[in-house]
This record gives structure tokens, C-alpha cells and sequence, in this order.
């Protein structure tokens, strides 16, 4: 990275205070100041950045961007909003890298499986980067920006948003060459009123990309098929709808892996990835579009697909002392929690049990996508289902007529109830929202196995 100070002060609109300088990486962290570093005092809801910029100093760095006047012995450029200065920096760093591919992706279910999985395709051929863990808002977005360099053929960008204007302002930061939009479910509802709202602010997307560029779609989400945008080239992929553009077919899950045969352009390609569940095909399908639209050839994008390893908590199957265990405590919401359902429905084992936690974010809708997960709970006929949090109680009442349900609001006590339940030849799912922090339950319970 090589950017002035003048041209930083250009892109944000904002005031130089000293002399001229060059600066190789931007911080927000006033402990982590690489060499010639420009700290970014960022004000967040529990601190704010600038109170750090002496710190930041004395850490070395070479210049600050804040907001307001500071009185310090390197540069500084005063800006209206660090947070909006944050994406500005990182949208001239990408003019800088132009020649680079960048995907960016959005949808309310499977934005990080399909981001790996696209890292997968894409890195087949090219040098790529990708987003990592859960940097994909403003904040977090900028800094996967910053990790391109010369040796950069490739970026996937992943971005979340709860708030409408959020998926904009990123994506006129990152510039997609080409973009990938997984679903419109209710996820962040609460926001965003319906999810009419939620597919116009996932379009966002579109607002930092040339027109023709190429928007790959879900073809068998009601929201997204009959989309119609003519300024920019739609791929449609999908299952059921056999008017798709990239379709699966002949689907077959053995052994923890889940082969099909992808339909495109008159031709096919065979492609197995290494996990399971109907939900997990739609994001290879996405990926595979990816792969298609950067000239990577079929059989160089299956190969791609079978090097995918899932990222963090998601849906990871782990045999322990004969219990199969499926970990897929990163985030929740109605569809995801159905399709992790079915995923544990489709497991060898004498008993399925799931432990289902609170879906966050839901607002007003939150009682009625509950129900619905207990009805497919229901109807899938789990053996046990535990259910954890104050809005998971609509979860058990609504399957308890069908289903042996329990909740539980203490999180000890599940985890006794488990303790004394659970046992060999048994697959159980662990699936909530993040902050309902069910990995804390899983821990205790690997640890408590080990010893038998």
C-alpha cells in the first residue's frame, strides 16, 4: 500500500493538518501500528478512537485521521465522519488495484459458506483474498480491502448489513466486478420492516458496480426470481427451478459429502463437496456460477469446490465417543434453522436430537419464526428437542404436541439435561444465533465425554 496524505484528504473530503506524507497501512487499533501507519479514530458504541491517538503516536504512527482538532507531532486530517473516512481510504486503495477481480456477496443465509466456497473456486486460479471471520460490516469490510496488494488477482467480499444505506456505502468502497446475492429471508427484519425491504437492501449491492456487470442470483427464492434489473447481466442458479442458468442435479449425500452434477450452457460438470445438506448445494451453486463468470474452467472449479473446508462454528459434524455432533452455533434464522434440521434428520443415528436456541434480530416477527421452526421440527419428527432462550419457548410450544420438546432458560441446567441424555450412536444439533453462545454448551460436553 502506498497512499499520500493528499490524496486521502481528496477521497474524504476532509482537512490536511501538516505536511504531505506517505503512509503503507491504515489501523484502527492504536496498539497495532505497522510501519508508516495511519491510525483511523473510529467512535464506536462503548469508546472512541480518539482517545487513543496519543497512544497511537507514541506506538508510531505516522499520521491520524480524526474528527475533530488534535494537538499532536504527526499529521492529522480532519474529517465530518472517521467511520465514512474508513471506507472512502479503502475505495481509494482499490482504485489503486483496479486490474484485481473482486466478487462481493450479500443474502440472509449463507453469505459465509458461499464466501468460502467462492474462495475456493477462485483460488484455483488466481491469488485471492477473501474476507475472514466476521468483518463483513463498515468496519470490518475496509480492512480486507487493505490486505490487497500487487501479488492480489482476486477478493471476496462478504457484506452483512441490519440497517438500510449499510450494503451501499460498502459496495461503493470495494467497486464488485461481479456480485452474488444467496437468498432474501427475515434476518434482520426487525430493521428493515418485510422482506421487500430486505431484497431492496441487499440490491445495494448493485450500486457499486458497472452496468452489465454480472448479478448471480437464487433462482428458487421467490423474491429473486423475476428480479428484473436490465442494466446488469442476472445468472440464476438453483435446484428446483429448471430454468436456471446453473442447475444441480441427481443429488447424492454419502459419507459426509454431498455430490451432484452441475447443468450449464448445454453442458455438465460433476462436483462433490465436502459437506452435506440441500442448503450447502444452492451456495456451491453460487460459487460455481462465480468461477464461471472469472473463466475458470468446470473442472477447475469442482476441484476448488472439494478443497472447501467450513469456516468457525458453522455446521461443523464431529464423531465424539460415538455421538455425532453437529456445531452450527454462528448465527440463526428460520431457514437456516431448517435446513440445519434437515441436515440432522439426514444423519445415520438411532436418536436425532436438536438444541435450538433464540433467532436475534427478528423484532416483531420474532414469535411467529419461532413457531415456524417448532412446526418443522414437528414435522421432521425429531426424537428430543431442547430448547434454549426466551424466545425459543414459541419453539417448544409449538412442537410439543408432536415432539418430546423441554425448555430451558439456565444454561447449566441444559447442559445437565444433556449430560444425562445424550449417548452413543445418538446425533445431536446445536444451532442459535451467536449470542446466544450455545459453543459454551458443546465445550462442557466434549470435555465431560472425554473422561468416560
Amino acid at each position: 500500500m502506498r497512499l499520500t496524505l493528499r490524496e486521502i484528504e481528496q477521497i474524504t473530503g476532509g482537512t490536511l493538518c501538516g505536511q504531505d506524507g506517505e503512509i503503507q497501512a491504515v489501523t484502527i487499533d492504536s496498539r497495532e501500528m505497522p510501519q508508516n501507519a495511519l491510525y483511523v479514530a473510529i467512535k464506536g458504541d462503548r469508546f472512541d478512537g480518539h482517545d487513543f491517538c496519543a497512544a497511537a503516536v507514541e506506538n508510531g504512527a505516522a499520521a491520524i485521521v480524526g474528527e475533530q482538532e488534535l494537538h499532536l507531532a504527526v499529521p492529522y486530517i480532519r474529517v465530518k465522519s472517521t467511520r465514512q473516512a474508513l471506507l472512502d481510504i479503502a475505495k481509494l486503495h482499490r482504485n489503486h488495484h483496479k486490474d484485481v477481480k473482486v466478487i462481493g456477496l450479500t443474502g440472509s443465509v449463507g453469505k459465509t459458506t458461499t464466501k468460502e466456497m467462492t474462495y475456493a473456486v477462485l483460488s484455483a486460479q488466481y491469488e485471492t483474498v477473501k474476507t475472514e471471520g466476521n468483518l463483513n460490516n463498515e468496519i470490518g469490510m475496509p480492512k480486507t480491502l487493505f490486505r490487497i496488494d500487487d501479488s492480489t488477482e482476486a477478493a471476496v467480499i462478504e457484506m452483512g448489513m441490519n440497517h438500510f444505506g449499510e450494503i451501499a456505502r460498502m459496495t461503493a468502497a470495494c467497486q464488485p466486478d461481479a456480485a452474488i446475492i444467496t437468498n432474501i429471508g427475515v434476518s434482520h427484519i426487525e430493521f428493515l420492516g418485510s422482506r421487500d425491504g430486505i431484497l431492496q437492501a441487499k440490491t445495494e449491492i448493485l450500486e457499486g458496480m458497472q452496468t452489465g456487470a454480472p448479478l448471480i442470483l437464487n433462482g428458487d427464492d421467490d423474491k429473486l426470481w423475476g428480479y428484473e434489473n436490465p442494466d446488469y447481466n442476472l445468472i440464476y442458479f438453483g435446484i428446483d427451478n429448471q430454468n436456471a442458468d446453473v442447475r444441480a442435479a441427481d443429488i447424492r449425500e454419502e459419507n459426509g459429502e454431498t455430490a451432484f452434477t452441475v447443468c450449464f450452457d448445454g453442458k455438465t460438470q460433476a462436483v462433490c463437496v465436502p459437506t452435506v445438506g440441500k442448503h450447502n448445494v444452492y451456495d456451491a451453486l453460487a460459487a460455481f456460477a462465480a468461477g464461471l463468470v472469472f473463466e475458470i474452467p468446470p473442472e477447475k472449479i469442482a476441484a476448488g469446490l472439494k478443497n472447501f473446508a467450513p469456516a468457525g462454528m458453522r455446521q461443523r459434524i464431529r464423531e465424539v465417543q460415538g455421538i455425532t455432533v453437529i456445531e452450527d452455533c454462528y448465527n440463526a434464522s428460520p431457514d437456516s434453522q431448517k435446513a440445519a434440521l434437515n441436515v440432522l434428520c439426514a444423519a445415520k443415528a438411532k436418536r436425532k436430537i436438536a438444541v435450538l436456541g433464540d433467532m436475534l434480530e427478528l423484532g416483531s416477527f420474532a414469535e411467529t419464526a419461532h413457531r415456524t421452526v417448532g412446526e418443522y421440527a414437528a414435522e421432521k419428527q425429531v426424537d428430543l428437542l431442547y430448547c434454549y432462550g426466551q424466545n425459543a419457548a414459541f419453539i417448544a410450544d409449538a412442537a410439543k404436541n408432536a415432539v418430546k420438546t423441554l425448555h430451558f432458560t439456565d444454561k447449566s441446567v441444559l447442559f445437565d439435561a444433556l449430560l444425562s441424555e445424550i449417548r452413543a450412536g445418538d446425533a445431536v444439533l446445536f444451532k442459535a444465533s451467536r449470542g446466544m453462545a450455545l459453543e459454551e454448551v458443546i465445550e462442557k460436553l466434549y470435555g465431560e465425554w472425554k473422561k468416560q
